[in-house]
């Protein structure tokens, strides 16, 4: 008897994290992992830490210090700019191939909006 996963190895980790999907038994993990606390952090370390040692590459360019950091930067600042742009066009992107709904990234946001209204009729009533 063979029991299915709800959480990936390290080698699925990793397919993920370069875009592959995780089996259906996963879905819960992945919608956590998507829309669930913190997930805006996992998603721009996943995008920023691995560019890190190609640009740490650029110190060895024989110069001054602060031209091997210029060119860094000039990488780096797009990078994190362009990712945090995208996040939720990526993350949405996410939760439809792993067939998921992708209103889920306004989950959070629509429930606050929903217990401001509750609020605000408890208090005012409707007229």
């Amino acid at each position: 008897m063979t029991t299915e996963r709800t959480t990936p190895t390290p080698l699925q980790f990793l397919g993920y994290s370069f875009g592959r999907t995780l089996p259906e038994s996963m879905q819960d993990w992945v919608r956590k992992d998507l829309v669930g606390n913190g997930a805006q952090v996992r998603y721009i370390a996943r995008f920023i830490l691995p560019i890190i040692p190609l640009l740490l590459l650029f110190l060895l360019i024989p110069g001054p210090l602060w031209m091997s950091l210029a060119m860094m930067s000039l990488l780096f600042i797009p990078l994190v700019y362009f990712s945090i742009a995208l996040m939720n066009v990526y993350r949405r992107h996410r939760l439809l191939i792993h067939g998921l709904d992708p209103q889920l990234i306004n989950a959070k946001a629509q429930s606050r909006v929903d217990r401001t209204r509750d609020d605000y009729e408890r208090r005012h009533g409707r007229g």
